[in-house]
């Protein structure tokens, strides 16, 4: 689904729907005072307050591969956004499709081995049963069943916090002094345009990132994106030197199916149809050949090495 328009600005609207707000604050502060396992590893937990897409499994990605390089034995775990399947589960990427488990989930399995679950502390137990020295949650920040050894806040510079209000007068699905509180450092990624960094503890450490894309293909490009914020793909290819003419924009998760993009494929004449890696794993194979996925990668502006070693 698509986030309203609301969201993004303290409107009427907004401001009517706040007290409902003060409730889902209310029962989320309740769920995550509960105490959750703790694990015989150390848990990295990459989070945010609020809903939609914000870069996670993108840092995810990163700091997975980092702690690899280490020489330690990672596992993802993730809920399976977009999947139906409900776990513990580890994930095979040639086994299981994005309808079952989430394109999240493949693209953290084809780094390391990726185990999906609502119930993290289970999820957890089985990867640590097959060997994992160290796990990764791309979200849960506002899971309790597993305690975590640290938590980072990942905030999109471009959008920030939207309103700062609690869902369903806002994205967040907590205020944001409260997930704060529970995070050992933020991760800004790109410039802060909306002022979010103000929301922040002063004495919280901020860790600054920017995306880079991998070099788009030459010529006149045709971008399709069915991520948190469309438009951040559009803007790492033009970034990149991409020729984008023209942005199909579709809801996080979309699953994509032949009939909706064939028009596009047969429209775009000499352009070059591009897409996200996240987005390929759900387009339908028999079109996979006629579209080209381009990916994004963290560069960072501060060395996150110092958070690693909070994991040793």
């Amino acid at each position: 689904m698509r986030s309203p328009e609301f969201w993004r600005h303290d409107r009427v609207l907004a401001r009517l729907l706040a007290p409902l707000g003060w409730c889902y604050a209310a029962a989320t502060a309740r769920r995550v005072a509960r105490p959750g396992w703790r694990a015989p590893v150390p848990v990295l937990c990459i989070g945010n307050p609020g809903a939609g897409g914000s870069g996670k499994t993108t840092v995810a990605l990163d700091l997975g591969a980092r702690l690899a390089a280490r020489g330690r034995r990672v596992a993802f775990l993730t809920r399976g956004h977009g999947g139906r399947q409900r776990g513990p589960l580890h994930v095979d990427p040639a086994r299981h499709t994005a309808a079952e488990v989430g394109d999240e989930a493949l693209l953290l399995a084809a780094l390391a081995p990726a185990y999906l679950g609502a119930d993290r502390a289970a999820t957890a137990r089985l990867a640590i049963a097959e060997g994992a020295q160290v796990l990764v949650l791309d979200d849960g920040l506002q899971n309790p069943t597993l305690e975590k050894t640290l938590s980072l806040l990942v905030i999109d510079g471009a959008v920030g916090f939207g309103n700062a209000r609690v869902h369903p007068a806002g994205p967040l699905r907590e205020p944001i002094a409260a997930a704060a509180a529970r995070c050992g450092a933020a991760i800004l990624i790109g410039a802060d345009a909306t002022g979010a960094l103000a929301h922040l503890p002063p004495i919280l450490p901020v860790l600054r990132a920017h995306l880079v894309s991998d070099p788009p293909p030459p010529g006149a490009l045709i971008a399709i994106a069915g991520i948190g914020r469309p438009e951040k793909f559009r803007e790492t290819l033009e970034a990149a030197g991409g020729d984008v003419r023209r942005l199909h924009d579709f809801p996080d998760h979309h699953a994509y199916t032949e009939a909706e993009l064939r028009p596009i494929l047969a429209a775009a004449g000499d352009a070059t149809v591009v897409t996200t890696p996240k987005d390929m794993i759900r387009v339908p194979p028999a079109l996979r050949a006629a579209i080209v996925a381009v990916g994004v990668r963290l560069a960072w502006d501060d060395p996150p090495d110092i958070l690693l070693e909070r994991l040793a």
